[in-house]
């Protein structure tokens, strides 16, 4: 049987944001917590090496998995065909030691862990199908269902990243979590991020001293458009209103309703 995890917080889309990731890691019931897990998308961003040095000084405690942009990554340090519209992720793996290359190249995808109160709960980036794939707190049921149709019946908690927006919602008496992001949100600043304890979700925010970030993110990195990269994200100057009208076509809502 598998081992059995009493609390759980979950980080998603650090995008290589060295002082968001402090800032969670700092929050007491992340201390506290028998897992740490991150849904991807771990250092696609302007401090990589720096971020997935401070990840794997957790341990045993940490848990990572697979997310588009690890992939992409991966095939830009390799050589490897990638149609990548953010320059960043280029710039990124070109920036990663052998072994972080090979970390990322190792991910699995998706993971289920036993988390006490949820029973199996499924964790992946964007849906348990696929790394890419867009789902949003109002996707309609019907899309929901091809997402979710290959997945056993006991598990009945799903926790998803990719669109940083934190969210929580039903799906057919599924439970499904979106933490947020840690490094670029959307609709508002902080390093977003979920607490999963005794069959309760709970949303987190941890606020940080934006201005003292961005200027650690430019003195920290060699990104040549960190600083207009750090004053967008940290700043979350996209809205979540923007982020789901450009999200919104690939989540299957254009599709005909059968």
């Amino acid at each position: 049987m598998a081992e059995q995890i009493g609390v759980g917080a979950v980080l998603s889309d650090i995008h290589g944001v060295l002082p968001a990731l402090e800032a969670v890691l700092a929050e007491p019931e992340v201390v506290a917590a028998d897992r740490i897990v991150v849904t991807g998308d771990i250092a696609a961003g302007p401090q990589p090496v720096q971020v997935l040095d401070r990840l794997s000084a957790l341990g045993e405690r940490l848990v990572l998995l697979r997310g588009n942009a690890d992939r992409e990554m991966v095939a830009h340090a390799r050589g490897e065909p990638a149609a990548v519209p953010d320059p960043v992720v280029p710039w990124a793996a070109a920036q990663l030691r052998p072994e972080q290359v090979d970390l990322l190249a190792g991910l699995p995808y998706p993971v289920t862990l036993q988390l006490a109160g949820f029973g199996p709960t499924l964790f992946c980036h964007g849906t348990p199908r696929d790394d890419d794939e867009v789902v949003l707190v109002d996707t309609r049921i019907e899309h929901w269902t091809g997402v979710f149709a290959d997945l056993p019946e006991d598990v009945r908690t799903v926790v998803c990243g990719h669109t940083h927006m934190p969210f929580l919602r039903l799906v057919d008496r599924r439970l499904v979590v979106n933490p947020g992001s840690v490094g670029m949100p959307y609709g508002r600043a902080g390093a977003h991020w979920a607490l999963l304890c005794d069959g309760a979700v709970s949303l987190r925010r941890s606020l940080f001293d934006v201005e003292a970030a961005i200027a650690a993110v430019v003195a920290g990195s060699t990104y040549p458009d960190r600083s207009e990269w750090a004053d967008y994200y940290l700043r979350s100057r996209a809205s979540d209103v923007e982020a789901i009208t450009a999200f919104g076509p690939r989540d299957g809502r254009q599709e005909p309703s059968r």
